[in-house]
């Protein structure tokens, strides 16, 4: 029982306290996509957690031998023969139900979400598809105002307008550009929804309530690293302060998205992007930290526990 609650209190505790921290490393100009796998790893690692500390609880003292089934087969035996369950059996079957609520919840959630998305980008592209130009992977519209945005997709396609070409310079233009490939490349619309399904399954803890605005951010501050990578911070930065958010589609996501002061301060005095060597390392630490923190965490309060309940 003692592992299971310092499991619990170690996801709950990540949950807490991790949005925090990664909120105030990309306001003191960290990697953003250091910040999005530390978000996503610490997700996961939050939720495997949470389930292995309620599969403890409902199974204490009979190893994994013992099935929620059972568990809940024992409590409902005891009120049936008109005694209260014991805590043990209790306590397994409020876990499994819990457990089950949850699965259950994420998978509805995930799966209306993907075929309203996946219904309302069909509907777009079907329109987009008949009144656009196409040019590469790009779909040219007919409108004065400047304006781009990415939609995801088998594949994916960005769209811009005849305006982004009128009243950027070129090198503007591909800053745009680049900005919304790196998008699609970067499976930023996935995260935005999982980051969604997260959130409406466990709104309880801010690690998933925060996560589609906070993932928003990010993404589009990863987004203008990759295109200053290929154009230069000065031509993403001009080209920001350019496009319009006018008209861009609620699925998609666009270099206009949000968090415009924030971008352009860290365009004209943020440091440059790392190498992709060091990118590479640093997010495969912040994964590794991030999946293994709710254990650290757990194994920290089991050793309090112990301390304190046996002093030498």
């Amino acid at each position: 029982m003692t592992v299971a609650v310092s499991l619990l209190f170690g996801a709950a505790l990540v949950g807490w306290l991790v949005p925090r921290f990664l909120a105030r490393r990309v306001v003191s100009g960290g990697d953003p996509l250091v910040a999005v796998v530390a978000w996503l790893a610490s997700a996961t690692a939050v939720v495997a957690t949470t389930i292995v500390g309620v599969v403890l609880i409902l199974l204490p003292g009979h190893g994994f031998g013992q099935s929620m089934l059972t568990a809940l087969h024992n409590c409902w035996s005891s009120i049936q023969h008109g005694s209260v369950p014991n805590l043990e059996a209790t306590t397994g079957a409020l876990g499994a139900l819990l457990l089950l609520g949850l699965g259950v919840r994420l998978v509805i959630v995930s799966v209306r979400s993907a075929q309203r998305r996946a219904r309302t980008r069909a509907d777009h592209l079907a329109v987009l598809r008949i009144a656009a130009r196409r040019e590469g992977e790009t779909l040219w519209l007919e409108h004065d105002d400047p304006l781009a945005f990415s939609l995801a997709g088998r594949p994916g396609v960005v769209v811009a307008t005849e305006g982004l070409a009128k009243q950027l310079t070129s090198a503007q233009v591909e800053a745009v550009l680049a900005h919304e490939r790196a998008h699609l490349t970067g499976r930023h619309h996935l995260i935005i929804a999982i980051a969604d399904a997260l959130a409406n399954t466990f709104p309880f803890l801010p690690l998933f309530k925060l996560a589609p605005g906070v993932l928003r951010e990010l993404v589009e501050l990863v987004a203008d690293s990759a295109a200053v990578r290929v154009c230069g911070a000065e031509a993403v930065r001009d080209a920001l302060l350019k496009v319009s958010r006018n008209g861009v589609p609620g699925t998609a996501l666009a270099m206009s998205g949000t968090s415009i002061d924030v971008r352009v301060d860290r365009l004209t005095h943020g440091r440059a992007p790392t190498s992709r060597r060091r990118q590479l390392f640093s997010c495969g630490l912040a994964g590794f930290t991030a999946m293994t923190l709710p254990v650290l965490v757990a194994s920290g309060a089991m050793f309090a526990v112990v301390t304190v309940a046996c002093p030498a």
